[in-house]
Parts: structure tokens; C-alpha cells; sequence
């Protein structure tokens, strides 16, 4: 991309789009287009294909998507499975159309089997079974990445796909219900401190593992791999490290300065045992993380804090 290039978001009001922004203006880019959901319906087809003809991004980050934890995903099924499949076809569709130069869809790494060999790598795609609490976001978000992939060997485009870890930071979701689990559990532990509850229930047992990567590092991967990978499959990224969800719930209740007891209600689901992605292929490529858990946790608590909008979701 050249600093003047004409640059589109999709999603840049969530997470993920806000610091993809962020990072293309910390490296000097500022002909970036937005349009807020009021603005561009990304669900409906003729509007987004308007958009594009009028505008003609040379380069488009999508990251645009219904997101939720298991919670969200599991009470709205279909909603996720239409939603996220609708805005991203028609997104990827209009980007073809209109010339696009290149094109970086933003996935996740729920679209690996559930039983993948860990760590997982890239081509243990559609090997296995996937979980069955976000399968529908899942089947999505593989849809999304294999129109890419089918569009660049079909008509030569040149789009790619990149499948983060979880992830936590600035403009995050605190919902109690509709959030993911490490920002779930910034509110929980902030609200019981302030009520000062004795204690705080979690779901599950803690023993899954996981996997938690900085926003703002996934940012600047994503603007480093629109400028030095094309490939037709996705890119992994994460830090390569994991823990359980025990040992990150004693991390942020320290970080957050709970001092109550942590129980755990064994009826709820754990989810997947152990979600761990491969990072090689972002490693040989010259890229590596850079914020530890911890102190991304405590930036984190500190946007909670700063933005009593998000707070009172």
C-alpha cells in the first residue's frame, strides 16, 4: 500500500476495525474511508455494492462481523450464521467487482475442528468436527475465507485471510452476557469489587486452554501482511502462548484488585479443551507480538475504566 492509497474498514467502530485505523495512522496512512452500520448496512447487498462503485477502495480490511461469546452464540444460532455470511459475501463480492487491488478478511480461530492437533496450523482446516457452541459463527467465517481463496484462483485476485486468537483491548464488549470471556470477566470482577461480593461464580471448571493476543498487535500484523503476504491460505495470529481459564481468572482479579474467593459451576460448558494456534507462518514472515498478557490485561481495565459507554453495556 502506498501512504496515499485509498483504504477501507469495514467494522471500524468494533475492536478490531478501531485499531487497524489506529495502526494505518500511526504508519503515516490517511486516505482511510469508514461508514458507521447507520451509514452502510453491510447486510444488504445493494447498498454495499453502491458504496464500493461510488468510492472504489484500492485495499479493504474486513472486519466487520457479529461477534459474541458462548452465551451470544448459542442463543442466536442462525442470526450469527446469516449475519456474518451476508455482510462478508457481499463485502468480498463488491470488492471483486470493483477492482479492489487487495483484499485482507479478517476470521477467527474457531473455524479449526474442535480436536485439531495443537498447536494448531493453517492446513487443519475442514479436517474435523467443529465446537458446537460457535459452530454457525464458524461455518461463516470458513465461508468467507474459502470465497477468497476461490475468487484468487478463478479471477487471479489477490485476497487474504487472517485467523486470529482470541482477543481482548481498547473498544472491546463488556456485555455480561454477550461478551467473551476475558473482558466478561474485567466487568465481573470490577462490579464485585465495588458491591465488595465475597465471591464470584465462573462457567465451567478452568481447565481449557487458551490463547489471548493484544488487539492493537493484531492490527499491526494485518497492516504488515497487506503489504508483504498473498497466499490463498489464511495466516495465523496469536503469541504462541496459553493458559488456563483458572489461571487467567486469578489474572485479572489480581489486575482488577479482587481480593474475594473464585468458585466454578462445573453444569456450565468449558467450551473447546484447548485452543492454541501455530504461529510460524507469521514468525517466517518477520513478524512477531509484542504486549504480554498482563500488561495487555491492565491496558484493557484501563479502557474499561476510561469509557463508561462500553461500561454500562
Amino acid at each position: 500500500m502506498e501512504k496515499n492509497s485509498k483504504i477501507y474498514v469495514a467494522g471500524h467502530r468494533g475492536m478490531v476495525g478501531s485499531a487497524i485505523v489506529r495502526e494505518l495512522r500511526r504508519q503515516g496512512y490517511e486516505n482511510i474511508i469508514v461508514r458507521t452500520h447507520k451509514e452502510l448496512d453491510l447486510c444488504r447487498q445493494e447498498a454495499v455494492e453502491a458504496f464500493f462503485a461510488s468510492e472504489k477502495p484500492e485495499y479493504v480490511f474486513l472486519a466487520a462481523a457479529k461477534v459474541g461469546g458462548i452465551a451470544a452464540n448459542e442463543s442466536a444460532l442462525a442470526d450469527f450464521m446469516y449475519d456474518n455470511m451476508i455482510l462478508e459475501m457481499n463485502v468480498i463480492n463488491a470488492a471483486w467487482k470493483n477492482g479492489c487491488k487487495k483484499l485482507e478478511f479478517l476470521g477467527s480461530s474457531c473455524i479449526y475442528p474442535r480436536m485439531a492437533p495443537q498447536p494448531m496450523k493453517e492446513d487443519c482446516l475442514l479436517t474435523g468436527p467443529l465446537e458446537k457452541t460457535n459452530e454457525a459463527y464458524a461455518l461463516a467465517k470458513i465461508s468467507g475465507l474459502k470465497y477468497c481463496e476461490f475468487l484468487n484462483r478463478q479471477y487471479g485476485t489477490d485476497y487474504i485471510s487472517v485467523m486470529p486468537t482470541n482477543l481482548y483491548g481498547p473498544n472491546d464488549n463488556y456485555h455480561p452476557t454477550h461478551s467473551h470471556v476475558l473482558p466478561a470477566l474485567i466487568r465481573r470482577f470490577h462490579e464485585a469489587k465495588v458491591s465488595g461480593a465475597k465471591e464470584v461464580t465462573c462457567w465451567g471448571d478452568g481447565s481449557p486452554l487458551r490463547e489471548f493476543m493484544y488487539v492493537d498487535d493484531l492490527a499491526n500484523l494485518c497492516v504488515f501482511l497487506m503489504n508483504n503476504y498473498s497466499g490463498n491460505e489464511t495466516v495465523n495470529a496469536g503469541t504462541g502462548k496459553e493458559l488456563t481459564i483458572k489461571e487467567l481468572t486469578e489474572l485479572v482479579a489480581k489486575v482488577v484488585g479482587y481480593e474475594g474467593a473464585i468458585k466454578w459451576d462445573p453444569s456450565k460448558p468449558n467450551g473447546t479443551p484447548r485452543k492454541l494456534l501455530d504461529v510460524s507462518k507469521a514468525k517466517a514472515l518477520g513478524w512477531t507480538y509484542k504486549t504480554e498478557l498482563e500488561d495487555g490485561i491492565r491496558l484493557a481495565y484501563e479502557d474499561f475504566l476510561n469509557n463508561p459507554i462500553r461500561a454500562e453495556r
